[in-house]
């Protein structure tokens, strides 16, 4: 049996899912930063897949982009949850508000 596009689409949809219900059923910021890490790889693969579907290399470019996007996005959520458990030993969304100054 051959792997296809459609199992990249597929396994891309079912990690895009479990990550938008992560996101929105889980309070933890860490935990919502990892949902949102699993979302954007489910659109690299994709983006990938249609890259080797259609023989074209700005699929493989757009990746980099949003690999460039991930990365700052997790410096700047660690640096906020660090900063949140300096100040608290228990983390949540709502103790954002802290942090206004």
């Amino acid at each position: 049996m051959e792997v296809t596009e459609t199992w990249y689409l597929v396994l891309s949809a079912l990690l895009f899912s479990m990550g938008l219900v992560g996101l929105l059923v889980r309070r933890n910021p860490l935990i919502m930063f990892m949902c949102v890490e699993l979302m954007l790889n489910a659109v690299n693969i994709t983006f990938v897949a249609f890259a080797g579907a259609l023989d074209d290399i700005a699929g493989r470019t757009a990746v980099f982009f949003v690999l460039v996007v991930a990365a700052a996005e997790v410096v700047v959520g660690l640096s906020l949850v660090v900063a949140l458990l300096r100040r608290r030993p228990s983390v949540s969304v709502d103790d954002l508000t802290a942090l206004k100054g």
